[in-house]
């Protein structure tokens, strides 16, 4: 019996070992932590005309499985203004009694304006929302670098004040441990090779990029690749951009990208146009849940 248990334990440190590598490798979602989340801009009619309120696109979320929301500030009562603290409490409150987290925020800003007071004005609101975030619980907020290269300027020119104006919102938002996700928004940023440009003028480490697949163009799946490295967050969409042609998204594709590049975090999906919203949303959350099977 003595020289029988060395060997079962042995075989049964083995089996366990075996077993634990199965389940990394087999399931690569609990291994890459990759969390399913909601853009609230997929609910955004309703929400404007009232027929939807964060509140009750919160319980639809926390119904259908997501595991957490992206409520932008354009919902919030008196946006472009703070909301009040008890308000942002009610909706933090309100998002925990559901079990859903909140993975992030955002606003529509403009770097690219070429007025300086204009652009100090465009800060603000980005520095308004990041103490938002902070109260909210929300580790993101996402940001433009803004509509376009100005009249009278080029691209480069544009970008290096847009640059400086990020670094130094980037630095703001690491005082209450924020990260800023810049988003392609096929505008000022339409390529991969623009996101390339701008990210080697930013130095903050608190600022990275919000990956919104319907955004580029050309080669879209490439750029998503090319770009991963900057991920802090995402907008899946159900279309793609192929040379301009508007193509289903191929979600076991970009869920490939996303796994192989290691990124562990939300990945909130974004449906747009109008009417059916919650059945959009939720054939895309089934798709990307089976994507992770």
């Amino acid at each position: 019996m003595k020289k029988i248990l060395p060997v079962m334990l042995c075989l049964w440190s083995t089996f366990s070992l075996l077993q634990a590598q199965t389940r990394t490798v087999g399931n690569i979602q609990k291994d890459s932590r990759i969390k399913i989340a909601l853009n609230f801009y997929s609910f955004n009619t309703p929400l404007l005309d009232g027929s939807e309120t964060l509140e009750s696109v919160i319980d639809y979320c926390s119904d259908t499985g997501f595991a957490a929301i992206d409520p932008t500030g354009y919902y919030f009562e008196g946006y472009p203004q703070v909301p009040s603290d008890t308000y942002i409490n009610h909706i933090k409150y309100h998002a925990f009694r559901q079990g859903i987290q909140i993975s992030g925020t955002g606003v529509r800003n403009d770097f690219t304006l070429p007025d300086a007071a204009a652009r100090e004005k465009e800060k603000q609101l980005v520095k308004d929302w990041v103490i938002v975030a902070a109260k909210l619980g929300a580790p993101v907020v996402r940001i433009f670098a803004g509509g376009g290269v100005p009249q009278g300027y080029t691209w480069e020119e544009t970008a290096r004040w847009v640059a400086k104006e990020i670094n130094e919102c980037g630095e703001y938002a690491k005082q209450y441990g924020i990260t800023l996700a810049v988003q392609n928004h096929n505008d000022f940023l339409k390529t991969a090779e623009e996101v390339e440009k701008l990210f080697a003028l930013i130095h903050s480490e608190a600022v990275g990029l919000m990956i919104d697949i319907g955004s580029y163009r050309t080669d879209p799946y490439r750029e998503i690749a090319q770009t991963v490295k900057y991920a802090v967050s995402w907008q899946i969409k159900e279309s793609v951009f192929i040379n301009g042609t508007e193509t289903p998204t191929d979600i076991p594709r970009v869920m490939d990208i996303i796994r192989r590049s290691g990124y562990r975090g939300y990945v909130p999906i974004e449906t747009l146009g109008k009417g059916a919203e919650r059945e959009r949303v939720k054939v895309m959350y089934e798709k990307i849940k089976q994507s992770q099977l």
